[in-house]
């Protein structure tokens, strides 16, 4: 009988061990397989939508701005919630927008037009046209003068896709007479700060951005910006686009706009900064309000580059 105790203590002892081993490596499992995502944590009961913001500002500036605008739909539209997603990169954003990862998105314009030739969708449109625009910076104390001493010098952009940032100021340094293709060196560094920062640090002669990421550049790091002067500015297009998802209920999108553009009657004055990041204008639209970004991604693809 003793025997037979032992046996089953040790038995016992050996499960409970093998138990506690299996959680082990289940832990360790779920740590080397943890990535961190840039999403806003809402409990809710109702249907919860994914609304996704292309990366104008990192992550977390994102989230400053934008946040406060999901917590404005949640609380005002029965039944829904909005969660916010941000993307560390262009690339990243382009890839969950084009396999409709998210159900509602401030894409570019570009990035809008390629929005709707995969099924999305377009409701409003946020900020004022005029204000969609390139700018291109060098520093102050910068020998470059005109568009022509690019010549066979490096300019840093965000990304291939960034519209303002990018592709509107490789278009105004192609029409000035410098083949951007064969006569500068074009650095697509991965976001609007790092653009930037490639030209104070004087890794690139001139950088690409656009009003917004500037603005608020001057703003967090004067000390740096007051280094930097704007030497020249495109032509604006058409502001940022708002687009849904084809399978979101017509009257959920259609709160979502009146919303946004009555913010004035739910206490969403212009204190806010999803408002006054973008002069607090927001408007409907539909696709054919970028038409015109169309036409001119033709201008690009057939005067420039190839568009990726």
């Amino acid at each position: 009988m003793k025997i037979l105790q032992e046996k089953i203590s040790t038995s016992w002892s050996l499960l409970v061990l093998s138990m506690l081993l299996s959680l082990a490596a289940c832990s360790e499992r779920a740590d080397d397989n943890y990535a961190p995502t840039f999403t806003t944590e809402v409990q809710t009961s109702g249907v919860e939508y994914i609304f996704g913001i292309h990366p104008l500002h990192n992550p977390q500036r994102l989230f400053e701005v934008f946040d406060p605008m999901m917590d404005y739909l949640s609380k005002n539209i029965d039944g829904v919630s909005f969660q916010l997603e941000a993307s560390r990169n262009y690339p990243v954003f382009d890839q969950k927008l084009y396999e409709r990862k998210f159900d509602f998105a401030l894409p570019n314009p570009f990035q809008t037009i390629n929005a709707i030739n995969r099924g999305y969708k377009v409701f409003g449109k946020i900020g004022l046209d005029s204000n969609f625009r390139g700018i291109i910076l060098v520093r102050k104390d910068s020998p470059i003068k005109e568009v022509l001493d690019l010549r066979g010098k490096a300019v840093s952009f965000p990304a291939p896709s960034a519209l303002a940032a990018t592709m509107m100021p490789q278009y105004f340094i192609q029409s000035h007479g410098v083949d951007v293709m064969t006569e500068i060196d074009n650095r697509y560094v991965g976001s609007q700060e790092s653009s930037m920062m490639n030209v104070y640090l004087g890794q690139t002669v001139a950088a690409g951005t656009w009003p917004p990421p500037w603005n608020e550049f001057i703003k967090q790091r004067p000390e740096i910006a007051g280094e930097l002067k704007v030497i020249w500015d495109t032509a604006p297009l058409v502001a940022l686009g708002l687009v849904a998802r084809p399978d979101i209920p017509e009257d959920i999108v259609r709160q979502v706009i009146e919303l946004l553009t009555t913010p004035d009657e739910h206490g969403q004055g212009m204190d806010m900064l999803w408002r006054s990041e973008f002069s607090g204008v927001v408007t409907p639209a539909n696709d054919e309000t970028y038409f015109v970004v169309r036409d001119f991604l033709k201008k690009f693809a057939n005067e420039v580059r190839p568009l990726e």
